[in-house]
């Protein structure tokens, strides 16, 4: 496990505090995230900004909406060169299915590598995921053509199970004794990937704390030993 593998999230609202906390914390990650809180403060250019500074970038917007709106707005992002872009699996199998279509022509009209389309199963705000709400959301991401998805560490288990091709993203990484803060189903990052996640989203343990690069580095130390 190393630095490709791990996602800054940058959820602040202001382009000039994201970039800078970007620069000092790209030595610890590749993968930058742009969720709804920075994407509506600075727009799609701040997706630009970020490849120009050498992350791969994952857009997490959790599209959900009909259909066509849904594979319009696919097609814009697939054309900012994104690696990853986010959907709300509870919006079925047919909103899947255009997203996936509206990335697929975004990125190739303009010239852009194909990004991973990610499900998103149960918010990890959430206490629980019962097993067969998993099933049917992943069910429906798989039958869509998703090439990933986004659930808890706690439901890898259950999730590596039914779709062992796609790519896991764990998100509420906290370290022993660190807050939960809005997040209920949580763990450390050595859980998570003894779990077996592919990619780790960190936020406030890392950009929350008075020493981000002390503790990007003791992230990075604890994943890597």
């Amino acid at each position: 496990m190393s630095r490709e593998r791990l996602v800054l999230a940058l959820d602040l609202d202001d382009q000039v505090a994201a970039t800078r906390l970007a620069a000092t914390l790209h030595p610890y990650f590749e993968v930058a995230k742009v969720g709804l809180e920075l994407f509506g403060a600075a727009g799609p250019g701040v997706v630009y900004v970020l490849r120009d500074m050498g992350y791969r970038v994952f857009i997490d917007l959790k599209l959900h909406d009909i259909p066509n709106t849904v594979e319009r707005a696919s097609r814009v992002l697939g054309s900012l060169g994104p690696a990853f872009v986010t959907f709300h699996a509870s919006g079925g199998e047919e909103m899947l299915r255009a997203g996936v279509a509206g990335l697929v022509d975004g990125a190739a009209h303009a010239g852009e590598s194909l990004p991973i389309a990610l499900a998103v199963t149960v918010l990890t705000s959430e206490g629980s995921a019962s097993e067969d709400l998993l099933a049917e959301r992943l069910g429906v991401a798989v039958k869509a053509g998703c090439q990933g998805y986004v659930a808890g560490a706690s439901d890898l288990p259950t999730a590596r199970a039914l779709a062992p091709a796609l790519v896991s993203v764990v998100p509420g990484i906290r370290e022993a004794g660190a807050s939960q803060n809005d997040q209920r189903r949580t763990a450390t990052a050595r859980e998570a990937l003894a779990l077996g996640a592919d990619y780790l989203v960190v936020g406030r343990t890392v950009t929350a704390s008075p020493e981000p690069t002390k503790a990007a580095a003791a992230l990075l130390e604890a994943i890597s030993g």
